[in-house]
């Protein structure tokens, strides 16, 4: 039986420990900042979007992997393991297509793609579930059934700050996004069916609705899988981010909280201050 190998896109925005822990292969996507292409955490990081978006006045786009480059990445894995593979929602991008093109490649190997179904450390929890499931020996198939089950109970959603961004990348309305800044409302969104909807609008500063976010979450968080909570940010102010670490510590829920920063494909199309509060329901 062949060890198990974790491949992820990089929208994943898991952290560099917990990449190392599950020893996952990450493959970037690509952010256009116009006419130049870059790749995800290799060499461009999410500060170097915001400060070309307030020169430019306007957002970067994102790309899809090259076919390429997914098969090279599968064809260093491909003889010696089994590869489970994570994409971002297939609703979202066209990664997962990709993938699945890539792993037609390898016909003589074992590689089961997982459209993820959601964004950031949504895949995230999915990652982390399959890597403890490996690490305490459970074998291929049951790691796969396994993410399958829990891919509809993952809970992922974000409270913006910056809905001037969402709208110069064509997210919102221009009447959206005058009304939410003039009332100061602060959009919260969500993953739903493997796309995002707009949830709710929390009125206040930034540190107050993102307060007031973490706070609603509250009844779904008690009833949520204990074993792990992302706080997952693409930028967020400290006191922000230690308050509400303080807030999901408090209900004394989850056995391990990571924080994370989101990485260049979720802030480019979010913007800075965005943070979610991402879970898996029981």
């Amino acid at each position: 039986m062949k060890p198990i190998k974790i491949i992820s896109d990089s929208t994943s925005d898991l952290s560099k420990e917990l990449i190392e822990k599950y020893d996952i292969a990450i493959l970037p996507l690509q952010v256009n900042l116009g006419d130049e292409s870059r790749f995800d955490g290799v060499d461009i990081q999410p500060d170097e979007i915001y400060a070309w978006a307030d020169k430019n006045g306007k957002t970067p786009t994102t790309s899809a992997p090259s076919p390429d480059s997914v098969i090279e990445l599968m064809g260093k894995y491909a003889d010696e393991y089994d590869i489970i593979a994570f994409t971002i929602s297939s609703e979202m991008s066209s990664t997962y297509q990709t993938f699945a093109n890539a792993a037609g490649e390898f016909p003589e190997s074992k590689i089961t793609i997982i459209d993820s179904r959601n964004l950031s450390t949504g895949i995230g929890l999915q990652i982390v579930t399959a890597g403890e499931m490996i690490k305490a020996g459970a074998n291929y198939d049951d790691v796969v059934n396994k993410i399958n089950e829990i891919i509809p109970k993952v809970r992922a959603g974000f409270v913006v700050e910056d809905v001037l961004f969402l709208h110069k990348g064509g997210r919102c309305s221009a009447m959206a996004a005058f009304g939410a800044t003039a009332l100061k409302l602060r959009p919260t969104l969500k993953v739903v069916d493997g796309s995002i909807k707009v949830d709710k609008k929390v009125r206040g500063d930034i540190h107050s609705a993102t307060m007031k976010y973490a706070q609603g979450l509250e009844e779904a968080i008690l009833n949520a899988d204990e074993e792990v909570v992302f706080i997952t940010h693409s930028g967020t102010d400290q006191a922000i981010i230690d308050d509400v670490y303080a807030y999901v510590s408090g209900l004394n829920k989850f056995k391990n909280i990571y924080i994370t920063r989101a990485g260049c494909v979720v802030s480019s199309h979010c913007g800075a201050g965005t943070l979610g509060v991402l879970f898996i329901s029981k």
